[in-house]
């Protein structure tokens, strides 16, 4: 009933005209950007991140902007994969197996239709288990001392590689990058200067909203300019849509198991949408086996992949919210948000803001019945983006990113140190090294280096401290799961994930 009555509370925040526009808002601007093939999700909020500090948003209402562009990016990830064969990002790789062949076949507005009911099943799914679980999850967070918080936010960066990591070497030194990189300024509890060099402006630190905006709006503007071509694609003609309720009732078994699929995998740190879409395909094709035609344009072929990711969205935010610790490479970024309106995400986000917590999970509700009713009338209008040539649209996003950040600070310093980011992600990008540990690091570097001062502290300088309860150890044991688990599973994954891509190729 408390739980009940919390959500009561976050539907007044979520609709008040002004927030409810924003959910409309972001639910638009997310799928047009998750439309655009190599944008992704984390790229659309780390955008708009300096809209909406230009905007002068109060926390709940900047944050309801920022989980609406999210969740519609989600969404947004299918049109380019079914249209195009290109994923819009990667958990919407696997919609192309099936997506792409009933496009082909005319079908390219029954599959568009079915992703965006499969797309907000698998989210409500999502929501849902995040209104149950995370309450749940933070009581008992709130058990942690500085050892075992400690031990987490180790545990958290020994499976950022996640399953589907490519090189979780890679990850690890990238972690480490953002861990040295979060030590720059004044430390808290010396008050000595570290990696200053004598410059004024670093010794507050560096911030992270402009690491973000310049590792990836910047970054990605380079890429382009290097590799894409200025002129749009041509695009499968969407046909009058043709669905019938039968054709929908074939596909809600498939849903709603995806979406619980992708629920659990997007709690689990590092493992995310990606995990979700292809354990929710995969498991799929087990349970139909010759009944179905996956890879030849099979409707479940798309809800599956859809409902997963969608799920998986939701369940990253619940360790986002009751750990402090994202679960995806966008709710790293959401966590930036975070820290940047001065909220300390974890156990007691749900007490001391109980109305941003809960206005964002109503928001999701909202926003993923607003994203169903915008997805299928207005499919025209979102198809018609990807005919835009990427030569006029990525530079007016780095203009939005340039007059935003330049609006937070009003320094000029501020910029340069943008590009300089910017530059570093596109060099890093090259050299395929992953950029949201770097986040991370910078995010939870901080918190992780005061708990283990707090923790020295109690025990009189005692590391057994660090692993002197069962909570602890039980952290240090799955944290080297974690860093074992990637070489061991990850490369199946991809190897299984590349060979149903290559099987769909050869039927075509």
């Amino acid at each position: 009933m408390e739980t009940l009555q919390f959500l009561m509370e976050g539907f007044a925040v979520a609709l008040t005209p002004t927030n409810l526009m924003l959910a409309l808002c972001g639910a638009f601007l997310g799928t047009l950007i998750g439309a655009l093939p190599g944008l992704g999700p984390a790229n659309g909020v780390a955008i708009l991140i300096p809209l909406a500090f230009t905007l002068g948003l109060p926390p709940e209402s900047a944050m309801i902007l920022l989980t609406s562009v999210y969740a519609g990016a989600m969404y947004g990830g299918r049109i380019s994969s079914i249209l195009l064969n290109i994923p819009g990002d990667e958990p919407a790789m696997m919609t192309c197996l099936d997506g792409y062949p009933m496009a082909k076949n005319g079908k390219a507005a029954e599959a568009l239709a079915i992703s965006a009911i499969a797309s907000f099943i698998g989210g409500l799914i999502g929501t849902l288990g995040l209104i149950l679980l995370a309450p749940v999850l933070a009581r008992f967070a709130l058990t942690f001392g500085p050892a075992e918080y400690f031990a987490l936010f180790v545990l958290a960066f020994a499976t950022l590689g996640g399953i589907t990591g490519k090189n979780p070497m890679k990850t690890v030194v990238a972690a480490t990058l953002g861990i040295m990189i979060s030590t720059v300024g004044i430390d808290i509890s010396t008050g000595t200067q570290r990696y200053t060099f004598g410059v004024l402006e670093l010794y507050e630190g560096i911030d992270f909203i402009l690491a973000i905006v310049g590792l990836f709006a910047i970054s990605e503007l380079l890429l382009f300019i290097e590799e894409r071509a200025g002129k749009g694609r041509a695009l499968i003609q969407v046909g009058k849509l043709k669905l019938s309720m039968k054709d929908i009732y074939s596909i809600l078994p498939t849903t709603f198991r995806g979406g619980v699929l992708g629920f659990v995998a997007g709690v689990l740190p590092g493992a995310g949408a990606s995990l979700g879409s292809f354990i929710s395909y995969t498991l799929e094709k087990k349970v139909l086996g010759k009944k179905g035609r996956f890879g030849e344009g099979d409707m479940r072929g798309v809800a599956a992949p859809e409902a997963g990711n969608n799920g998986a969205s939701s369940g990253a935010l619940v360790p986002m919210l009751t750990l402090g610790v994202p679960g995806s490479g966008t709710t790293a970024v959401l966590l930036a948000m975070l820290i940047s309106l001065n909220i300390t995400p974890g156990p007691l986000m749900f007490t001391q803001n109980a109305d941003i917590v809960w206005g964002v999970i109503a928001a999701l509700l909202i926003g993923n019945l607003l994203l169903l009713v915008l997805n299928i009338p207005m499919i025209g209008v979102f198809v018609k983006v990807l005919s835009v040539p990427p030569m006029y649209l990525l530079p007016m996003v780095t203009m939005i990113a340039f007059v935003g950040i330049y609006s937070i600070s009003h320094s000029t310093f501020d910029l340069y140190f943008m590009v300089a980011f910017g530059v570093a992600g596109y060099i890093l990008r090259k050299l395929e090294m992953p950029l949201v540990p770097i986040i991370l690091g910078m995010l939870l570097g901080p918190e992780m280096e005061k708990n283990l001062g707090h923790a020295m502290i109690i025990s009189d300088g005692n590391w057994g401290i660090l692993w002197g309860t069962p909570l602890a150890v039980g952290l240090w044991l799955v944290a080297g799961l974690g860093l074992i688990l990637p070489y061991l599973i990850g490369p199946i994954l991809r190897h299984r994930m590349r060979n149903a891509i290559k099987e769909d190729a050869v039927s075509d």
